[in-house]
């Protein structure tokens, strides 16, 4: 484990320099990658290695919910990667007595059943929702599960995400017209692994 400090408990400062060091421990590394977008990079961060941790879901949880916009409603991502996000998100907010619905959308239509592209609650049209992003690189990915909400009626009140590469995610949320946040970017992550390393 990486603390001896309940990451449940620790005030929104401590948390998120304890994320910002799992993040250097288990996420990122350096070398030669070719990323989903088909970008090659000196450097990859696999957030599944922080949002599937067990105190990582936790911190990641209290850390998304502390920045989301008052009036969401529900939080919803693409799957695989926003899976753990969305899923610890809700759990933390109901630990503090906040109704919080978890969607997950999918890449594509289900083949059977109901045929959905979101799984989750149904939800009145005209809810907010804010979209979770383990890392953003070109944004599409977020920009994918904007689309296919706001064809299911919601209202998308912003893109929170964990890290941002700086490689024009931003500024894709920005042209669409959605408010964007990340907990870290990249500079974050190489300063603090510089100084670990």
């Amino acid at each position: 484990m990486m603390t001896s400090l309940p990451l449940a408990t620790v005030d929104l400062v401590t948390l998120r320099q304890k994320l910002l060091d799992l993040f250097c421990a288990v996420a990122y590394k350096e070398g030669d990658f070719v990323l989903s977008s088909g970008q090659r990079s000196t450097y990859y961060i696999n957030g599944k290695q922080v949002t599937l941790h067990p105190e990582g879901g936790v911190a990641v949880g209290r850390m998304l919910l502390s920045l989301l916009p008052k009036e969401t409603q529900a939080v919803a991502g693409l799957t695989l990667g926003a899976d753990p996000m969305v899923t610890a998100t809700s759990v933390v907010a109901a630990y503090e007595g906040r109704s919080l619905t978890a969607l997950i959308v999918r890449k594509e239509a289900k083949g059977h059943g109901t045929q959905a592209y979101i799984e989750g609650p149904t939800l009145p049209p005209g809810t907010p929702v804010t979209v979770l992003e383990d890392v953003v690189t070109t944004g599409q990915s977020a920009l994918k599960a904007v689309e296919r909400l706001k064809a299911a009626g919601y209202v998308v009140n912003g893109v929170l995400a964990l890290v941002d590469r700086q490689q024009g995610g931003a500024e894709v949320y920005q042209q669409a017209g959605i408010p964007f946040q990340a907990v870290f970017s990249i500079q974050d992550l190489q300063q603090r692994w510089a100084e670990l390393h």
